[in-house]
């Protein structure tokens, strides 16, 4: 990639904020539906370059579809231009305009190749920008099926450019020149990438991360605590970055949760291909699977205990690991305190409520976090997570598409999803008008006679507005 590409995006971006705001919007409409007709093709791509399950997949596809379908409702109203209070009773219009930034770099990695190019490329186009996206150097032919369908949606040629390569070959390059940039990956790739655009003093958004907790506590349901856990762990292999990877149980409930989530795990349908009745496939490389089985085996050799898993699968499929749960995880080991972004959850057993916050509070990272109690309004705010999943794993927190999404902490900074999402996408401008007489002395009148007069007149103000 070279500065041409992004001076060419530029050029199309001036034309396309030309575009009325409902009609870039439609665009984002039609491309939801394109992805239901075109779903079994979307699928298979999914599942040829990533190796994850049938379902999974779904679930990938269904969320970029009906992301698309809230901007396409709802993107117009956030972008619309809203009266503010003004200097001056009566006398100060203000005006909020949001405008376009220009050309947004998104970079995204190889687990959801389709969900996570739509959720940023879409928000970002309805607001009036161009896009140069980046996907992983693992999952370009999946990439190049969200262009095609913006592009059959009506996307004008040039607004949104796919470069293929991967953030190592291109990443550089784009945050050179790029006006703002939107990554997802790893917390210390997104530092890096933080440090470059504030050195340009351009816009970043990046979602990183994750050591989710999730919280049995006190009074809970845990038999179906133990079955959601299987998804909240598992589900696209655990290479999910709102994936639980800890899971606390208080005293009350800790071995009865274990066992029942132990069998759970242990009759979960292991395979590869496109059957829709498996329900865990292979890692996407053996890099990945490598890095599992390190952590697994340092685990162990440091005194941890395997409840369920805890091997390859090369009999299943290559890069197979299986499901794992471990107790006796301690924060000295690799997957002690860092993400494993893979198919292993470590089981903790805690005294109390207090104990259980406390041990999910301690981790640097704070995306998302599951939480089974019977006080959840209480207790969730006690959380630091950018997320909180209440009696379930980490769907229903995604998939609000009008709530925002990210972490703290750790975890990244800034906002997918909601108002957020696409205003993050604008420079907010502010136009204020004054009528009759600016905000200064009238005529004659001295300094003094015109401060009070301005205190007494803002004091009636205050007091009416």
């Amino acid at each position: 990639m070279n500065q041409d590409v992004v001076a060419r995006s530029r050029e199309a971006q001036r034309e396309w904020a030309r575009v009325p705001i409902r009609k870039r919007a439609a665009i984002a409409t039609r491309f939801a539906r394109l992805v239901y007709r075109h779903q079994p093709e979307i699928l298979d791509s999914i599942q040829t370059e990533t190796r994850k399950n049938r379902l999974s997949a779904f679930e990938e596809a269904v969320d970029a579809a009906q992301l698309a379908h809230y901007y396409g409702r709802k993107g117009p109203g956030h972008l619309r231009s809203a009266r503010r209070r003004g200097a001056i009773p009566f006398l100060t219009r203000a005006i909020e305009h949001h405008r376009p930034i220009g050309v947004v770099g998104v970079i995204t990695p190889w687990n959801y190749p389709f969900t996570l190019p739509a959720s940023d490329v879409i928000p970002a186009l309805i607001a009036g920008n161009s896009v140069v996206l980046l996907p992983d150097a693992a999952t370009p032919a999946t990439a190049d099926i969200v262009e095609r369908l913006l592009r059959d949606a009506g996307l004008p040629a040039g607004v949104l450019t796919v470069i293929h390569g991967g953030g190592r070959v291109h990443g550089d390059d784009l945050v050179a020149n790029a006006d703002y940039i939107m990554f997802t990956g790893s917390t210390a790739t997104g530092r890096t990438v933080a440090e470059k655009c504030a050195t340009r003093l351009i816009g970043f958004s990046g979602e990183l991360g994750g050591k989710n907790p999730m919280m049995v506590l006190g009074g809970a349901d845990f038999e179906a605590a133990a079955r959601a856990a299987v998804r909240a762990c598992f589900s696209n292999s655990g290479q999910l970055c709102v994936s639980i990877e800890r899971i606390y149980i208080v005293e009350e409930l800790y071995d009865r949760f274990l066992a029942a989530f132990a069998h759970n795990v242990r009759t979960m349908n292991l395979g590869a291909g496109f059957d829709w009745d498996i329900d865990m496939g292979p890692l996407i490389s053996a890099a990945q699977c490598d890095r599992v089985a390190a952590h697994v085996a340092d685990a162990v050799k440091r005194g941890a205990t395997v409840v369920a898993g805890g091997s390859r699968r090369p009999d299943i499929a290559p890069n197979f690991f299986e499901p794992t749960i471990l107790t006796g995880v301690t924060d000295d080991m690799e997957l002690g305190a860092g993400e494993t972004f893979g198919p292993v959850v470590s089981v903790y057993r805690v005294a109390d409520d207090d104990e259980a916050i406390r041990c999910a509070n301690q981790s640097e990272y704070g995306l998302n976090a599951s939480l089974w109690t019977n006080r959840s309004t209480e207790i969730a705010q006690q959380i630091h997570s950018g997320t909180i999943t209440v009696n379930e794993g980490f769907s229903a927190s995604w998939a609000s598409h009008g709530a925002p999404m990210g972490g703290m902490k750790m975890s990244g900074m800034g906002r997918r999803h909601g108002r957020d999402g696409i205003l993050k996408y604008t420079e907010s401008q502010t136009v204020a008008t004054q009528r009759l007489h600016g905000i200064a002395p009238i005529g004659s009148q001295s300094n003094r006679n015109f401060a009070r007069m301005l205190n007494r007149l803002l004091a009636i103000w205050n007091k009416i507005s």
